[in-house]
């Protein structure tokens, strides 16, 4: 449906499925909510990953890993000013196989030390930690019983049956969005879009994980007591690799970087330009031709892209906590998910719904973290909230309650506007009066679709890990399972008719 849509951005999307001022002005605040504000943060927390890594290789101080990292990123952004979404997308497909390659030879090595004496070895020294072979944590009422990791049983239900419909967060948008749109977008065809977005799932959440996740159960048994558990990889890399492949992972590790960077640096500069700047600034209409005007815009789009490498490298320093960054992220957009799912297969959305969903979440998060949690509770009261994420469960509820109320006493869009979504994007679910002209594929279909995609990726994920820990028997089901899940996915893709 995104390649449908035939929009430049996720947020050109909006005046697509919405009318009127209102859906201008969605547009121009996530064009800078989402292209500086929070991209700026995800910038930031990438360059805290980059700079510990510096400091722990090279024992370097602060001012000097900022001066590396700086220097990476002004690479980075000279390359993707020049070439844009498809020098970021080429680039991307070499940097993915480097970072692949030096972290598998990495776990390779650290897992046939002699300290570790290859899979079989650390399995016997992990046998009093059988928690770090769990896919599923611990769940309790305290959190940290008997010092084994452990969720409590409401943080665990805000992960496996909130969170992933509720929260906005990058690369992994409810509803699509983000690069991930991005990349569909710019795809040759729907089929192209659809295959592409599959097998990035599969590399992104089945593939790259292993290697990351065997050194690390490698540094439970090398660092048991290490005070910062993430300088546990980067110490590995010190100890283990000789300097030729050190090098070598330093590299892979710069191309993650650079990835990532220039993904976000297009992404931001694309809703800056094109969302903002374009649409309510220097619009077409207002140069001699569109010649002009396409050489004005890139010209733009590479200033922006400097001036956001600079923004985000004045935030970097202030940036403490990768996680922390990460929580109030997942916070701030506890809620939207929902509508942003539901825009596609509800005609009653309107942009309200939106604007009420994106600013909800503020208010309630402001309320616990400075009214409740500041004033009201202390202690271990405290903890407890933190603990279990009553916030983000009180933040989601607020959210959805807010945005419904909202919808319900806004009007619609109105007809026009919905009937040319409709018909452009063909979309499924309840479209009232516009289902009937251009009804497309079935529901039921597009739900089999999703599951089975799901059991999938997961099947995936644990079949490389049985194979990897030698348990045969159980990586030949999950086997089974992958390939009965991926017929199920064809045959249902065909009744949706998503893949014509």
């Amino acid at each position: 449906m995104w390649r449908r849509a035939e929009v430049l951005t996720e947020l050109e999307f909006i005046e697509l499925r919405y009318g009127g001022k209102q859906a201008g002005f969605l547009r121009g605040f996530k064009a800078v909510y989402l292209g500086l504000i929070m991209n700026v943060l995800i910038i930031g927390w990438v360059n805290v990953a980059l700079m510990t890594i510096l400091k722990v290789m090279f024992g370097l101080p602060d001012d000097q890993v900022l001066m590396y990292t700086a220097a990476a990123m002004v690479i980075t952004a000279f390359y993707s000013s020049l070439s844009g979404l498809w020098g970021v997308a080429v680039t991307d497909a070499v940097q993915f196989l480097i970072a692949m390659a030096g972290c598998i030879i990495l776990a390779v090595i650290v897992v046939n030390s002699d300290k570790i004496g290859g899979i079989d070895g650390l399995k016997a020294q992990l046998a009093d930690k059988p928690w770090a072979f769990d896919f599923f944590p611990s769940i309790g009422n305290n959190g940290a019983a008997g010092g084994v990791y452990s969720i409590t049983w409401l943080t665990f239900v805000a992960f496996i049956g909130v969170q992933w419909w509720s929260s906005w967060y990058p690369g992994a948008e409810p509803g699509g969005g983000g690069y991930v749109a991005q990349r569909m977008m710019s795809a040759k065809n729907e089929k192209h879009s659809i295959f592409a977005t599959l097998f990035f799932q599969i590399a992104h959440y089945a593939l790259r994980p292993w290697p990351w996740i065997l050194v690390g159960l490698c540094c439970l048994v090398l660092y048991p007591n290490l005070a910062v558990p993430r300088e546990g990889y980067v110490m590995a890399m010190n100890d283990f690799l000789p300097p030729g492949l050190k090098g070598m992972l330093l590299v892979a590790f710069l191309a993650a970087y650079m990835s990532t960077i220039s993904t976000q640096l297009n992404w931001g500069a694309s809703y800056l330009i094109n969302d903002l700047y374009k649409r309510f600034s220097r619009p077409v209409s207002s140069f001699a031709t569109e010649d002009v005007a396409e050489k004005h815009y890139v010209l733009a789009g590479r200033v922006v892209t400097i001036v956001i490498m600079a923004v985000g490298l004045m935030v970097s320093p202030y940036i403490k906590s990768i996680s922390g960054v990460w929580e109030f992220i997942m916070e701030c957009g506890a809620g939207l998910g929902l509508v942003l799912i539901l825009r596609w297969y509800w005609w009653r959305i309107n942009a309200w719904s939106e604007i009420a969903a994106t600013v909800a979440p503020f208010i309630a998060y402001a309320v616990c973290k400075f009214g409740i949690e500041g004033n009201l509770v202390t202690g271990d009261e405290l903890a407890y909230w933190q603990g279990n994420k009553i916030t983000f469960f009180i933040t989601v509820a607020f959210t959805t309650v807010t945005w419904l109320v909202v919808t319900f006493i806004t009007k619609p869009e109105d007809d026009k506007t919905l009937s040319h979504f409709y018909n452009k994007v063909r979309p499924m679910g309840n479209w009232g009066k516009f289902t009937l002209s251009a009804n497309v594929g079935k529901p039921g279909y597009l739900v089999l679709c999703w599951i089975s995609s799901i059991v999938m990726i997961y099947s995936t994920l644990f079949f490389i890990g049985k194979l990897i820990f030698k348990e045969y028997s159980e990586a030949g089901i999950y086997a089974v399972v992958v390939v009965v899940s991926f017929i199920v996915l064809r045959y249902a893709s065909m009744k949706t008719k998503i893949l014509e």
